[in-house]
């Protein structure tokens, strides 16, 4: 049996940096962000704590899949994604927080 992924971005409260991850366990990953469990990581070192955007998959290979078709891409087609869906950046751990 196949565990599900989600791909999400988290951004900085400024919006200067973003943040493309995968995981198995959306809410535990975001918490880990925002408590800053590993602090020499990406994420602590420039807190990047805020989720902007995630989509949500059948496996995690699809999830791995679209991380790496997102990382691929420009700054712009990351905030043109962010904006499709969330075209004022709010923060949207409270959706994931409900799941």
């Amino acid at each position: 049996m196949q565990k599900g992924g989600a791909v999400y971005i988290l951004t900085s409260r400024n919006h200067s940096t973003l943040y493309v991850g995968v995981t198995s366990d959306l809410y535990s990953r975001i918490m880990e962000h925002r408590e800053k469990k590993y602090p020499k990581s990406f994420s602590s070192k420039y807190n990047t704590t805020k989720l902007v955007y995630y989509e949500a998959f059948h496996s995690i290979e699809e999830a791995i899949a679209r991380e790496k078709q997102i990382k691929g891409g420009s700054r712009n087609r990351k905030e043109e994604l962010i904006k499709s869906i969330n075209p004022a950046w709010n923060d949207l751990f409270d959706e994931v927080s409900k799941w």
